[in-house]
């Protein structure tokens, strides 16, 4: 559930179609997923559209506990990724 005080420009829940980069096949991930894996091959895709998380003072309060940290560990991959291709 959204905290009512958000400020995100969006407070619904959106889907977006990855390509998987293992096998091709398309990905369904929704706005408030973390991660999903791939139905054909298994591989994990990462939700890398988590931006509110990250500056929100409200976004533990926003998510909860367990998605607040599964969100920020993905965002601490994902910089350590981008470190890493520098």
């Amino acid at each position: 559930m959204i905290f009512s005080g958000c400020q995100s420009k969006s407070k619904d829940v959106t889907i977006e179609e990855k390509i998987c980069p293992q096998c091709g096949n398309i990905i369904e991930i929704f706005s408030t997923d973390t991660e999903v894996k791939c139905d054909h091959c298994g591989f994990v895709a990462y939700n890398d559209k988590l931006s509110c998380v990250q500056w929100c003072q409200y976004a533990r309060q926003c998510v909860g506990d367990e998605m607040y940290e599964k969100m920020q560990q993905i965002s601490q991959r994902n910089r350590e990724k981008r470190e890493k291709t520098v």
